[in-house]
């Protein structure tokens, strides 16, 4: 699986674990956040339904909230974000990740996009209207 992208602006990517996913804001996001000086991070075991509130990030232009892009229970945090929330900053789509989540059953991806298709949709999101 290539990274998938969620209308929210998160990200999904595999991991080698089998049914377990990395999550993250992407580039666009944090460009439109600003300097992430904050992420506040869900509890391991704690169970994610799409499109709920699952983290906030506060940049310093504003606190936001990050969205699950799927169904499932946060297995690990990316604990490095507790000491250096700029990893965001300089490595949203890599270092920077969030949580690491086990796919509920049934869970689907059906509904994210490939990363031509997020490019084409964060495109139209800058364009005068």
């Amino acid at each position: 699986m290539t990274k998938l992208y969620a209308k929210d602006h998160e990200w999904v990517d595999e991991t080698d674990e089998e049914g377990v996913v990395k999550i993250g804001i992407s580039e666009y996001a944090q460009e439109q956040l600003g300097d992430v000086v904050y992420v506040d991070l869900p509890s391991i075991g704690r169970a994610l339904s799409v499109g709920e509130e699952m983290a906030t990030v506060e940049s310093v232009k504003a606190a936001s909230e990050v969205f699950a892009p799927v169904d499932g229970e946060v297995v690990s945090v990316n604990e490095a974000l507790a000491d250096d929330p700029g990893l965001v900053n300089s490595s949203a789509e890599e270092e920077g990740w969030f949580l690491k989540v086990r796919l509920a059953e049934g869970a689907s991806l059906n509904d994210l996009l490939d990363a031509a298709s997020y490019d084409k949709f964060c495109k139209t999101l800058s364009e005068p209207r």
